[in-house]
């Protein structure tokens, strides 16, 4: 049996996945029409920006998830140990 990933840890991933998504269109658009109305090295500075952020918002969920794969796969291999330890 697989085990059930907590709510509050799920709505964290997804809150971070819809973070990165909206950094990643947010620096698109900075890149693609910040040129019109920002000066060439603002707009391509704070599209880097947004696109560091993006990355940052794709990695962490990555690395809760693992965390979270190895607290339960320590915790299955508690609980099939045969000698109890306290």
């Amino acid at each position: 049996m697989e085990p059930v990933m907590d709510v509050r840890l799920k709505r964290k991933i997804m809150l971070f996945y819809a973070g990165g998504i909206i950094n990643a269109l947010l620096g698109l658009y900075v890149l693609i029409e910040g040129v019109s109305f920002l000066p060439p090295d603002t707009a391509r500075t704070l599209a880097i920006i947004f696109c560091v952020f993006a990355a940052v918002d794709f990695y962490l969920p990555y690395t809760l998830k693992q965390r979270w794969l190895a607290s339960q796969a320590g915790k299955q291999a508690q609980s099939h140990d045969p000698v109890q330890r306290s």
